[in-house]
């Protein structure tokens, strides 16, 4: 099999790393946790879209000219594990096959979007659930014998569904069981398998302080080793940057299934890890991580504001302001269409203003008042709580939930389709009345407006791949949901999205 060479361009180098996989471009990507353009020029990527919120999918791409008989590569694929070198029995016990009674709740398990998985759509061979990390160097060993390609699936919250499906027989390396965390509360760190959830991270930090947080995602379920991999951004964004910029050191097995470390990977293929999304290069086992501190109560508000309530001028206002106010400061704009206070049964737009501020509802009420009086924010819409509390607000899970709830893993298939921009100029006022009309079409349609700015800006471009940095104003998450699963349905959802994206 020939190697791949893969370019990277950077303001800081450029440099060549030898693969035999192939890359792929991984923007960080959020979760859309729960479905609850404009005359403006802006950059954008379309390969994977990116909400607060994602898992990127995680893949190794083995290129072969035939792929031989389906059946005599699963066989062959089966005897190499069981005859594999330093391989402890063990393995037997974590793969999956179609003859498996379990095999289809494993792979629907972490499956999020069900429009990329349909009764057609090709199953893998095998999954594999390593508990040890000799199980991936053996699949990965006899994937590239066998001539099979490898997926990796950590939280399955990739949009595209790529850590779960293929057009040519494959195998999936699913890392639900390597999702320990190791928290070190004297240096602030901590190590974190790539099978866990930022749930289970953001528990294990509040299990040991209350003063020690992460700069991750909000949805619980998302899985850390393509959210961090990808970038993985959230509301600690505009102080502490993106989760990916608090990575220092990672466990890798690459393609000849060798693990490496930082030392033993090089810079140049550390670099790349941390935003390039890590399953080009290899399968991320663990990452090092900074932990951040935060104060012991922060405050939460949300208000909500329709057309008729000024939202247009509100929203227009919102990018000018967002980016540049205080780093301490947060604040998420959610965009929906719902049910207008009058009483003809019209529809009208609601813009939810989402914020968290690390301090006190004291200190904030004035920087408000200062900053965006036009918002209107009084005591009696503030909330103070403890940071992790704050993550089962964003997440909208009721606060009369236990900490715990933050563990689990399950979570329910929708069929969904998503998209991002970055925005490099405010929208004018008519842009957003023109924008207006879209949710009007299809009332699903959510857009999620999540400002940049603060230490994002401070972050050169070339520090890791995640190129979006000074310059950027806020990230625009385009979502649209149905039900029906259809091909015309999808087809129609989909090409509304790409109408929508060219606006």
């Amino acid at each position: 099999m020939g190697m791949v060479e893969v370019l990277f361009h950077t303001q800081r180098k450029a440099f060549n790393i030898p693969l035999h996989l192939g890359a792929i471009k991984s923007p960080c990507l959020v979760c859309l946790c729960h479905f609850s353009n404009t005359p403006t020029k802006m950059k954008s990527n379309d390969y994977l879209p990116m909400p607060h919120l994602f898992l990127v999918s995680l893949l190794l791409s083995y290129s072969w000219p035939t792929l031989g008989d389906t059946h005599q590569q699963h066989d062959s694929f089966l005897q190499c594990l069981s005859r594999h070198p330093n391989n402890p029995d063990s393995i037997s016990t974590v793969i999956y096959t179609p003859n498996n009674s379990s095999f289809s709740s494993v792979f629907a398990f972490s499956l999020r979007n069900a429009r990329v998985s349909t009764p057609t759509t090709l199953r893998p061979l095998a999954i594999v659930t390593p508990s040890h990390v000799s199980h991936i160097q053996a699949t990965v060993n006899c994937s590239r014998s066998h001539g099979l390609q490898v997926r990796i699936r950590s939280g399955g919250h990739d949009y595209e569904g790529l850590s779960y499906v293929s057009q040519v027989p494959f195998v999936i390396i699913d890392l639900i069981n390597l999702r320990s965390i190791d928290v070190d509360t004297e240096n602030n760190t901590a190590w974190i398998q790539a099978g866990a959830t930022i749930g289970e991270v953001y528990y294990r930090i509040a299990e040991r302080t209350p003063t020690l947080a992460f700069p991750a995602g909000i949805c619980p379920t998302v899985g850390v080793g393509g959210h961090f991999s990808g970038g993985g951004y959230g509301m600690l964004m505009r102080k502490y940057g993106l989760a990916a910029d608090q990575i220092i050191d990672a466990e890798l097995v690459d393609v000849n299934g060798k693990l490496l470390d930082r030392n033993s990977m090089g810079e140049d293929l550390f670099w790349a890890i941390r935003g390039g999304g890590g399953a080009s290069f290899g399968v991320v086992v663990a990452w090092k991580v900074n932990l951040v501190t935060v104060p012991s109560t922060v405050t939460v508000f949300t208000v909500n504001r329709t057309l008729e309530e000024n939202g247009t001028m509100l929203v227009h206002k919102w990018q000018s302001i967002a980016p540049k106010i205080n780093e301490d400061l947060y604040i998420r704009l959610f965009l929906r269409a719902v049910n207008s206070s009058r009483q003809d049964g019209t529809r009208t737009i609601q813009a939810s203003f989402t914020s968290l501020y690390l301090g006190r509802t004291d200190d904030l009420l004035p920087l408000m008042q200062e900053s965006f009086p036009e918002l209107g924010i009084t005591r009696q819409d503030c909330i103070e709580m403890s940071w992790i509390q704050s993550i089962l607000y964003f997440a909208e899970i009721p606060q009369s939930e236990p900490l715990e709830i933050l563990l689990n893993r399950t979570g329910t298939a929708v069929i969904f389709k998503g998209k991002s921009d970055y925005v490099t100029e405010p929208i004018p006022e008519t842009g957003l009345e023109g924008l207006w009309q879209w949710f009007f079409e299809d009332e699903s349609l959510q857009l999620i407006f999540s400002p940049y700015g603060g230490n994002m800006d401070d972050i050169p471009e070339s520090e890791s791949p995640y190129p979006h940095r000074a310059g950027n104003l806020f990230n625009i998450h385009y979502a649209v949901a149905w039900g029906e699963e259809d091909a015309a349905s999808s087809q129609w959802y989909i090409n509304f999205m790409r109408r929508l994206y060219g606006y």
